[in-house]
């Protein structure tokens, strides 16, 4: 080899590492914590809960509140731009089961389905950052 390939090849590496630099600084991870206004759609019909959302890492943490489902501490997680959450709603008297998963698109909105009581409802949601 000579000294000029050389040069080529170091010069190649260096600007494969710096666009490789250049891409992942480009990448901003998704923080889904503070507000959120979801609509959501079941069998039984549609309703607008509250929900507020903190993020430490993956693990998901907050707060659900809606007219049907009641008041309800979540839990979650956030890995890319999936996002899952579960709480325990109180349907009559009774502690149901409530999960939720969708995909976060820009950070700013998300959609993705929910199940109720593993199966007894299910449905979609869509969500907007307030």
């Amino acid at each position: 080899m000579t000294l000029k390939t050389i040069r080529h090849v170091v010069f190649a590496a260096v600007i494969c590492a710096l666009a490789v630099t250049m891409a992942q600084a480009g990448q901003a991870k998704t923080d889904v914590t503070g507000a959120w206004a979801f609509e959501v759609t079941t069998d039984a019909g549609v309703g607008t809960p509250n929900v507020t959302l903190k993020q430490d890492g993956e693990k998901l943490t907050g707060h659900y509140s809606s007219q049907t489902l009641g008041e309800a501490d979540l839990t979650g997680t956030v890995k890319g731009n999936d996002i899952t959450f579960n709480f325990q709603a109180d349907l009559g008297g009774q502690s149901v089961p409530v999960s939720y998963k969708g995909t976060i698109e820009g950070g700013t909105s998300m959609k993705g389905t929910l199940d109720i009581a593993g199966g007894m409802a299910s449905g979609t949601f869509t969500a907007k950052k307030k």
